[in-house]
C-alpha cells in the first residue's frame, strides 16, 4: 500500500541532495542561457516538399495545370483538396499545411481573355525557412506561369504582338509577416533546453544511489518501487519548471517573442512536457549501473529527438520510413505547443491531441520505469 509518509521523505532527502550538489543547482540557469545565445543565432535550414492545401474553385482544366506547375518543382506537396477557405484557414492553424492555394472560379474565363485572376497564396510563417522558400517557390512560378500563357496566346493568335496582363499571385504570410528565423527558431529552443536539461536532471538520480552505496540502505527499507520513483521525481519537477519559465521569460523579454495564445494554457503544458521529459530520465536511471552509461543513455535520446522532432528539419521532409519515428518523441508534440500558442495564438481546441499524446507518453514511460526498479543490486 502507498505510504505518504515514505514518499514525503524521499522527497526530503532528495531536496537535500540536490541542495548539496552546487552543479546541478547551476544547470536549469547556465544551460538555458548557453544553448539560447548559441542555437538563437547559428540554426538556419534548407526545406522542400512542402505540405500544400489547396482550394480551387475553378476545378478547370487550366487551374489544374496551374497547380501542377507547384506540384512538378519538388518544392510544394500537394496533400489536402479542400472545399472552403475555413477549411484551408483550420488546416494552417492546426500545422497540417505550411502553404495554401486559392483559385478564384474565373480563373479559366480570366486566363483565356487575358487578365489577371486573383490567385491567393497564403503562408505559415510561423517557420521563416519554410515561409521564405513558399514565398520565392510561388512568385517564381506564378512568372514561370505568365510567360507559358503569354507565349501560348501569341500562338493562338499566329504570333502576333499582343498585350495581355500577367499571371501574378497575391501572396499572405500568416503569424509571422516579416519571415524572422528567430520567431522559429527560439520558441523550439524552449522546448529542446527543457528536453535536456529534464532528462539529464532525473538520469543520474538513481545512478548515484547506486555509485554513493547509498541503493543499500533503500533496498532494506519498506519503501515501494512506486514510491521512490515518484519520491525521487517530485523535487525535479519544480526545478525543471524553473528552467522552463526562465528560458520562457528569455525568449518573451530578451527576443521579443510575442505570446499571441493563452499563456495559462502554455504554463499548464508546460508541466505536462517537464513531467514527460523528467519520467524519461528516470527510466534510463533505471537501466544504467553507472553515470557513464547514463550519460550514453541521455545522448541516445536526445540526439535523435533534435533531428526528428521538427527543431531544426521540417518533419513533412524527412523520408517516409523516418516520419513514424516522430511520434515517439515528446519533444515533436511541444514544438507544435509553444510554437501554435505564441505565434499562431490557437488553443486547447487545436492541440488537444498533442497533450493527449504527451499525458499519454508521461503515463507510459513512467509505468515502465516503476516497473523496471527492482529493490536488488541487480
Amino acid at each position: 500500500m502507498f505510504s505518504f509518509k515514505r514518499y514525503i521523505a524521499i522527497v526530503k532527502k532528495e531536496i537535500l541532495q540536490f541542495k548539496r550538489d552546487k552543479i546541478s543547482s547551476k544547470i536549469p540557469f547556465v544551460m538555458p542561457i548557453m544553448m539560447m545565445f548559441l542555437f538563437g543565432y547559428v540554426v538556419n535550414t534548407e526545406v522542400s516538399q512542402i505540405k500544400t492545401g489547396v482550394f480551387d474553385q475553378s476545378k478547370t482544366q487550366e487551374s489544374r495545370a496551374y497547380i501542377n506547375k507547384f506540384a512538378s518543382t519538388g518544392y510544394f506537396l500537394v496533400v489536402y483538396d479542400v472545399s472552403s477557405g475555413q477549411e484551408l484557414e483550420t488546416l494552417l492553424d492546426r500545422g497540417k499545411i505550411k502553404a495554401g492555394i486559392t483559385i478564384p472560379s474565373t480563373f479559366s474565363s480570366d486566363v483565356k481573355q487575358g487578365k489577371n485572376p486573383n490567385v491567393l497564396l497564403s503562408i505559415d510563417g510561423s517557420d521563416s525557412t519554410v515561409a521564405q522558400t513558399v514565398l520565392g517557390s510561388g512568385i517564381l512560378i506564378a512568372q514561370n506561369a505568365s510567360i507559358d500563357n503569354l507565349t501560348h496566346q501569341q500562338k493562338l493568335s499566329g504570333n502576333r504582338q499582343i498585350n495581355i496582363d500577367g499571371m501574378g499571385i497575391s501572396t499572405r504570410v500568416l503569424y509571422n509577416p516579416n519571415m524572422e528565423i528567430r520567431f522559429f527558431t527560439i520558441p523550439g529552443l524552449v522546448g529542446l533546453i527543457m528536453m535536456n536539461l529534464t532528462i539529464m536532471l532525473t538520469a543520474f538520480a538513481m545512478v548515484r544511489e547506486k555509485e554513493r552505496g547509498t541503493i543499500e540502505q533503500l533496498i532494506v527499507t519498506p519503501i515501494r518501487a512506486n514510491e521512490l520513483i515518484l519520491g525521487k521525481l517530485t523535487p525535479y519537477i519544480f526545478v525543471g519548471y524553473a528552467g522552463f519559465l526562465f528560458s520562457l521569460a528569455i525568449c518573451r523579454f530578451y527576443f521579443r517573442i510575442p505570446i499571441l495564445g493563452n499563456v495559462g494554457l502554455l504554463l499548464l503544458l508546460g508541466v505536462l512536457f517537464v513531467v514527460c521529459c523528467l519520467s524519461v530520465g528516470m527510466l534510463i536511471s533505471t537501466f544504467a549501473k553507472n553515470q557513464f552509461q547514463a550519460m550514453l543513455m541521455v545522448m541516445m535520446a536526445i540526439l535523435p529527438s533534435i533531428l526528428l522532432s521538427g527543431f531544426m528539419f521540417p518533419i513533412e521532409a524527412m523520408p517516409e520510413l523516418l516520419q513514424p519515428l516522430t511520434n515517439l518523441i515528446p519533444l515533436t508534440y511541444f514544438l507544435r505547443i509553444i510554437r501554435g500558442i505564441l505565434l499562431k495564438g490557437i488553443g486547447i481546441d487545436a492541440l488537444w491531441t498533442e497533450a493527449a499524446a504527451l499525458c499519454g507518453f508521461m503515463v507510459v514511460v513512467l509505468s515502465v520505469a516503476i516497473v523496471r526498479f527492482r529493490k536488488s543490486l541487480d
